[in-house]
C-alpha cells in the first residue's frame, strides 16, 4: 500500500528535531532506519502528518567505553554495533544480538535507538538491553532524563518515552562473560516466535522476547535461580505467570513449552561461558 501524505523534514540536530516535535508531538514522528515506522505507514497503522528524519544527525553513532559501562548513541546502526571492538569486548551479548537482525539490508540501516523506540515484543535488542539492565537516555523539552530498562517497555508498541521526546543515548553495563542467547524461528530472517537473552554474573537476568505484550523479565526463573534452584527446574517456570500470544506461527501454549527449552539453554550457555 501507499502511505498517506505527509510532510517530511530532515533534522541537523537533536535540538532541531525536539523544535519539530513540540509543535505538534501527537502527529509528528521520528525517522532513524525506517525498518519500523515504514512498514506501519504503508498499512496505514501509522499515519504521522509530519516526518522527522533524524538519521543524519551527527554524533549520535558511536560505541564508546564509559568507565564501568558501555555507551551507545542511539543512531547507532545494528552493523556497526555487531562489529564494535568495545561491545564485543564488554558486552558481547549485545554485539550478537545485534548481528541477529533481520537480514544484512536490515542491519546496515536498522538503528539500536529505533528498535529500542519502537518497542516491538517480538523485537531482540530489546530483551538483550533489559538483560543487562540497561538505561535508555531521554532528551525533551523537560531536559535530559534516565530511564531504567525495566521501566522503559510497557506495553505492545509502548514505550516510556513522551511524545515529544527522543532517545539519544543507550547505557549498558559491562558484562564479558556470563551470557547467552537463544531464539526460535521458522526461517533464519523472521522474527523470533520466542527468544532468551541471559545474563550471569552474580545473579540472573533472563529477558523473553515474543511472550507477552512488550519485553519482559523471566521473573520466576530468576527467582528460582536465587533461591538455589538448578537449571533445568528454573527453567520450567519461564513461562509462569505471562500470557504469550497465538498467532499464524504458533500458540500460546506452544510459546510455552519453547520458552522452558530456550531458557534452559540460554543460562546453561551463560553459565559455560562464566566458567
Amino acid at each position: 500500500m501507499i502511505p498517506a501524505s505527509f510532510e517530511y523534514r530532515r533534522a541537523g540536530s537533536v535540538e532541531e528535531a525536539l523544535g519539530w516535535l513540540a509543535e505538534d508531538p501527537d502527529s509528528t514522528k521520528l525517522l532513524a532506519g525506517g525498518h519500523s515506522l515504514l512498514p506501519l505507514m504503508k498499512l496505514r497503522l501509522a499515519t504521522p502528518g509530519v516526518l522527522v528524519d533524524v538519521g543524519r544527525i551527527p554524533g549520535l553513532n558511536y560505541v564508546r567505553d564509559d568507565g564501568d559501562h558501555v555507551a551507545i548513541g542511539a543512531l547507532t546502526r545494528h552493523r556497526d554495533l555487531e562489529v564494535s571492538d568495545v561491545a564485543r569486548g564488554h558486552v558481547p551479548l549485545l554485539a550478537h544480538v545485534a548481528g541477529q537482525v533481520g537480514d544484512p539490508q536490515v542491519r546496515h540501516r536498522g538503528t539500536i535507538g529505533g528498535s529500542l523506540a519502537h518497542g516491538d515484543p517480538a523485537s531482540d535488542l530489546p530483551a538483550a538491553v533489559l538483560a543487562l539492565d540497561g538505561t535508555m537516555v531521554v532528551d525533551g523539552p523537560r531536559g535530559r532524563r534516565e530511564v531504567q530498562a525495566a521501566d522503559f517497555f510497557r506495553g505492545f508498541l509502548e514505550t516510556a518515552l513522551a511524545p515529544d521526546e527522543m532517545l539519544t543515548e543507550v547505557r549498558v553495563h559491562k558484562a564479558p562473560a556470563g551470557w547467552g542467547f537463544q531464539k526460535f524461528n521458522r526461517r533464519a530472517q523472521d522474527w523470533a516466535i520466542v527468544g532468551v537473552a541471559a545474563v550471569v554474573n552474580g545473579d540472573a537476568r533472563v529477558a523473553l522476547v515474543n511472550m507477552g505484550p512488550t519485553t519482559l523479565r523471566a521473573r520466576a526463573t530468576e527467582e528460582a535461580l536465587d533461591a538455589g534452584a538448578n537449571i533445568a527446574d528454573a527453567a520450567a517456570r519461564a513461562a509462569e505467570g505471562l500470557d504469550p500470544p497465538s498467532d499464524l506461527n504458533g500458540s500460546a501454549e506452544y510459546r510455552r513449552h519453547l520458552a522452558t527449552v530456550l531458557v534452559r539453554r540460554a543460562l546453561e550457555e551463560a553459565t559455560a561461558a562464566r566458567g
